[in-house]
């Protein structure tokens, strides 16, 4: 269980890894091409002194683009942008529906993980709550999602230096920063840091399971093995208890080879 946490922390910080390069994009702008791309009527040192004064006002490095026709032509930056939050979503809601299935039971569920409830549960039965963190987290991604699909579309809408979807784009681009970072923020505050691990229940997942078998292969042989899982499916006996009962392996070596923690960990850790 550690280990998908710690999976999901790498994932989300390349995801803004991304972002971050994407929006360096962003600094370069595509103002002074008046209205064509050409800078017809626009003092000869408009474009430095706007993106100067922009820097110091955002305190941001700003400056102008060095071909301002082809600047105005393509909204790829924008698109860049939103592309790499779209695929941000597209994992926060994965992990989003991790959670919920993680979380599901109590009785008939995985019921790994127990998430801080956020409120009263159902009006029909007691004592039931819903991971409405983790549902709030994929509703807000879908939206970014679609964002993302009506921004790709309004950067090719445009015709020759008139792009007059711009106004859509940056909407929806501001948008999907807001409303995502905001998810994030109180996805983390009022779920990711009050989840507990059921340890005892992950651990008899982890004990009954048939794959662990695949670990014994190299130690027993394959035929030995394949009849092991076979007894343990039939008897409900756990792999470990057979592999004794059969004298295959002594206890200590059974025990390193069946390392759970470690078979938890990526190669090489």
């Amino acid at each position: 269980m550690g280990e998908n946490f710690r999976a999901w922390g790498q994932i989300l910080t390349d995801h803004l890894t991304r972002i971050r390069l994407a929006a360096k994009d962003l600094t370069v702008l595509g103002l002074g091409g008046s209205a064509a791309g050409t800078g017809l009527n626009t003092h000869p040192q408009y474009r430095q002194r706007v993106a100067q004064i922009l820097s110091e006002l955002l305190g941001q490095p700003l400056q102008p683009a060095p071909h301002l026709m082809a600047a105005m032509q393509s909204m790829a930056p924008f698109v860049n942008v939103s592309g790499s939050l779209r695929n941000l979503a597209q994992d926060c809601a994965k992990i989003s529906h991790d959670l919920r299935l993680l979380d599901s039971g109590p009785k008939t569920g995985f019921k790994e993980i127990q998430l801080p409830p956020v409120q009263p549960g159902s009006s029909i039965m007691p004592g039931k709550y819903n991971p409405v963190m983790a549902e709030m987290t994929a509703m807000v991604c879908f939206q970014v999602m679609g964002y993302d699909a009506a921004i790709a579309l309004a950067a090719q809408a445009g015709q020759l230096e008139l792009n007059v979807m711009m106004p859509l784009i940056a909407y929806n681009l501001i948008h999907s920063v807001e409303i995502l970072g905001n998810t994030l923020a109180a996805l983390t505050e009022k779920c990711i840091q009050g989840i507990t691990a059921k340890g005892d229940r992950c651990l008899a997942y982890a004990e009954g399971s048939l794959a662990l078998v695949t670990a014994l292969n190299p130690y027993i042989g394959y035929l030995n093995a394949a009849a092991i899982a076979k007894e343990s499916l039939e008897t409900g006996k756990s792999l470990r208890q057979i592999v004794l009962e059969r004298g295959l392996m002594d206890e200590s070596a059974l025990a390193q080879v069946l390392d759970l923690e470690k078979m938890s960990l990526p190669p090489n850790v």
